[in-house]
Parts: C-alpha cells; sequence; structure tokens
C-alpha cells in the first residue's frame, strides 16, 4: 500500500494532513520503489490520519477506490454521516452515484402552505382576541373545521375511501326545521329553567330529578336516527340487507316480547334476546298519520342452513293502516327465532316501510302455518328491489339471538326436522420450516414436527 498523495479530495473536502513530512520522504513509499513499508512506520501512519491511496487511483475511483484500501479510515471520516449513505457505497450500490445525489433524495421539503397557528404572535399573547364565550369559540371552531386545509386530517387518515355507489341513499327525506326556531326553542326553555327559583336551588344541590322519558323523547326527535343507522352500519346490515345502500331511520320503532304476565323484553339496536323470550310475536308501536300505509319485516340475516347470501322470513306484515299491526294483512305468520347450536349469534331485523298506496303482495305471500323452510327462504334486496316505486324504508330495530333448549324444540316439534349442531373447527397451529439446528429454542422445539401426538412426558 502507498501514499503518495492524500484520498480525500475525492470525497470533496479539502483537509490539510496532519503529517508535516512532504509524501516523498514520509514513511509509505510509492509503489514503484517496491520495498513494503515498515511496520512501526503504518501504524504511526494511520494514527496521524495519513492517506492510503494514491493520488490517481484516489482521484478516478473517489470514495469506493479510497473505501477499498481502508475502510476503518473511512468509517471515521463518515461518523457523522447518514448511515445509509456509506452503507450504499460499502455495498457498493450502483444507484448511489455520489454524496450529492443522496442528500438531494434525503432533502425534507418545505410545507405546501401555511402551518397551523403561523400568525399568531406568541411573545405577546395578551394582545389576542378573546372568545368570552362558549358560542363564540364553537362558531369559530366549526367555522375553522369547514375551511379546507393543505394537510390531511385525521379522518381523512383514518376512514376508508368508499364507492359513491355505496352511499345511495333511499330512506325517507329529512324534515325541513328552521334553524332560527331551534335556538329560539333553547332560548326559551334556558329562560324558564333560570326563572325558576326551584330547579336552580335543586340544581345547586344536586338534587334535580331529570325526566329520562323527555330526554329519550328530544334524542328520538334530534339525532337518534343518526346513532342508529350508525350503529347498523357497524353491525352490517344495510350491506346484507340492501348491498351497501343506506337509510336513516326517521321513524321511532318500537318492538317488545312479553315475558310472563308483567314484564316484557324489549328490542333495541342490538341487545341479546334469547329465543325463550322470542316465542311469541312482539308488540310492535310507532307513530303513524292517520290513512297512511305500512309494511313490518322481520328477517334472520345469519340463519339460512344452505345458502350463505340467503335469509329466512320469521314475519311479514303488509297494508298496515296506521299504527294498528293487528289490522294489517299476515303475508307470513310469526315463527320464532330457531339460531342453531354452535352458529353463535344471529342477527334479527325489523324494518318498518312506508307505503305510498296500497300493494299486492300475493307473489310474497306463505301458507298459515308455514314450517318449511324452504318457503321461508327470502332475500330483502329482492324483495324491496321489487316494490321500491311504492314503498320506502323508514323504520330500523334489531338484536342478537343464540341458541338455547327452546331452539330444540322448534326443530323438533314444529319444523320436523333433526336439529343441526355446528362446531367451530379451528385451523392448524402455523409453525415455520424445521431448522437442523435449532439456536434459542425451547426445549420442546421439535415436538411440533413430530408425525405422531405421542406425548413425550417431559424426556427434555
Amino acid at each position: 500500500m502507498v501514499c503518495a498523495a492524500p484520498w480525500w479530495p475525492a470525497v470533496g473536502r479539502a483537509r490539510t494532513p496532519r503529517s508535516s513530512a512532504p509524501p516523498a520522504t514520509r514513511h509509505f513509499r510509492s509503489r514503484d520503489a517496491g520495498s513494503p513499508p515498515p511496520t512501526s512506520g503504518r501504524r504511526r501512519s494511520l494514527r496521524s490520519g495519513g492517506g492510503v491511496a494514491s493520488g490517481t487511483r484516489a482521484q478516478g475511483r473517489g470514495l469506493r477506490g479510497a473505501l477499498r484500501h481502508c475502510p476503518g479510515h473511512l468509517c471515521r471520516v463518515l461518523g457523522k454521516m447518514a448511515a445509509p449513505w456509506w452503507r450504499a457505497v460499502l455495498c457498493g450500490s450502483r444507484r448511489w452515484r455520489s454524496f450529492g445525489t443522496s442528500a438531494a433524495l434525503s432533502r425534507r421539503t418545505a410545507p405546501l402552505g401555511p402551518m397551523p397557528n403561523e400568525d399568531i404572535d406568541v411573545s405577546n399573547l395578551e394582545r389576542l382576541e378573546k372568545y368570552r364565550s362558549f358560542d363564540r369559540y364553537r362558531r369559530r371552531a366549526e367555522q375553522e373545521a369547514r375551511d379546507p386545509h393543505w394537510w390531511r386530517t385525521y379522518r381523512e387518515y383514518f376512514c376508508r375511501e368508499s364507492d359513491p355507489k355505496d352511499k345511495i341513499d333511499i330512506g325517507l327525506p329529512p324534515p325541513k326545521v328552521s334553524r332560527t326556531q331551534q335556538l329560539l326553542e333553547r332560548k326559551r326553555v334556558l329562560r324558564e329553567l333560570r326563572a325558576n327559583p326551584e330547579e336552580e336551588r335543586a340544581a345547586r344541590l344536586r338534587t334535580a330529578r331529570i325526566p329520562l322519558e323527555a330526554v329519550r323523547a328530544e334524542w328520538e326527535r334530534t339525532c337518534g336516527p343518526y346513532h342508529k343507522q350508525r350503529l347498523a352500519e357497524y353491525c352490517g346490515l344495510y350491506r346484507d340487507l340492501f348491498h351497501g345502500a343506506t337509510f336513516v331511520p326517521r321513524v321511532p320503532l318500537h318492538v317488545a316480547y312479553a315475558v310472563g304476565e308483567d314484564d316484557v323484553m324489549p328490542v333495541y339496536h342490538g341487545n341479546e334476546v334469547t329465543p325463550t323470550e322470542a316465542a311469541q310475536a312482539p308488540e310492535v308501536t310507532y307513530e303513524a298519520d292517520k290513512g297512511s300505509l305500512w309494511t313490518l319485516l322481520l328477517t334472520n340475516l345469519d340463519g339460512h342452513l344452505l345458502e350463505p347470501d340467503a335469509e329466512y322470513v320469521h314475519w311479514l306484515v303488509t297494508n298496515i293502516p296506521g299504527d294498528r299491526v293487528a289490522e294489517g294483512q299476515e303475508t307470513c305468520p310469526y315463527l320464532p327465532p330457531f339460531p342453531a347450536r354452535g352458529s353463535g349469534f344471529h342477527r334479527f331485523a325489523f324494518l318498518l316501510f312506508k307505503q305510498d298506496k296500497p300493494i299486492d303482495f300475493s307473489g310474497d305471500a306463505r301458507p298459515s302455518p308455514c314450517y318449511q323452510l324452504a318457503q321461508r327462504t327470502f332475500r330483502t334486496f329482492d324483495f324491496y328491489k321489487k316494490h321500491q316505486d311504492a314503498m320506502t324504508p323508514a323504520g330500523l330495530a334489531f338484536f342478537q339471538c343464540r341458541w338455547d333448549d327452546s331452539v330444540t324444540h322448534i326443530f323438533h316439534q314444529l319444523l320436523d326436522m333433526r336439529e343441526p349442531v355446528f362446531e367451530f373447527v379451528r385451523p392448524p397451529p402455523y409453525h415455520p420450516e424445521q431448522k437442523r439446528f435449532p439456536h434459542r429454542q425451547p426445549l420442546r422445539y421439535l415436538d411440533r414436527y413430530r408425525d405422531s401426538h405421542e406425548p413425550t412426558y417431559g424426556i427434555y
């Protein structure tokens, strides 16, 4: 190895060598001399930071030529540089042509617009405008949320982009409510509460009684339908019932099963109801105008035994005058839920459709009684597609149901068939390919790859 000239000019950084002796008188002779350098001189030259490559080779091959002669010295010189730079040079990648290319690739770009709160002078916060009320702050925050920004919000990161066809609304139009009337009503209620000293004293002493029925009625009238829609989307009802189309349940639908003489089991939005509690037809109530017509449907989304995309219709009442369900046409008689054993929870959905006119449902009628499962095969999407010009989904309630002892009676006595029993078969555990020398593995490592299941009884 020779050192006629320093190699660092190839890096693009001029540096004066620590050794003051000229290249001809240093410990390393030129390659033409032919005699190897002494050991002591070599060590002293490396410690003093001397060069390790000839001038022509260093200038011709650059950093890679110098690295081939002394990689240790290069790592000391590039200790503060980015690791991928010298690692790419060390590996000899053709993509990394120079340090300028690497620096250009790793350069951070400027933001596309002003950063949040960039116009605020943090040195003098007292001069900032104060909101002085929560309403002003809320209006400013809502306006800021509506304004477009060049950066992506967290909702844009977490909310997946859905296909526009999945956002088709097939429900009733929203009611036209004046925002001014809502604000006036709220102010009137606040004025009445502040003028009542007894209510103010009860609120201060924390003894006020809140009318829960009035709170629930207000929730049903304002944001309740949208909460129900989100619950139904989360449980996959719109996906399986209407193939992705959605609707807001504008009409509150109240369903309750009679349990005994005094108790009832209500159906909310996803609560559990046992087959024993749902043995008889429920009581259904809703608000309806006089002279309107409705259709009520109860279907099982997960219970079909032969077709995975089909349903079983459990109850269908059509042409209901107003809110009098008992006076409607029972197109399909009621059948209690019968979730098969081992099949988990089944989703049962009550759907309320508003009719524009009387509809002939003779093509959807079932005999009474109807205990043949083939006759109860149903698809809500096809049913709605056939009558979509004359009816609109308006209400929704659903519950979850799983097997209990009463299901056996339904299969044997009503359906007159053997009860199917399902069992979840777990997939075999995954094991990677066996290693011949399993380093740092447990003692029972070889038991994973035995052909037989014979226990080893602690041999290892």
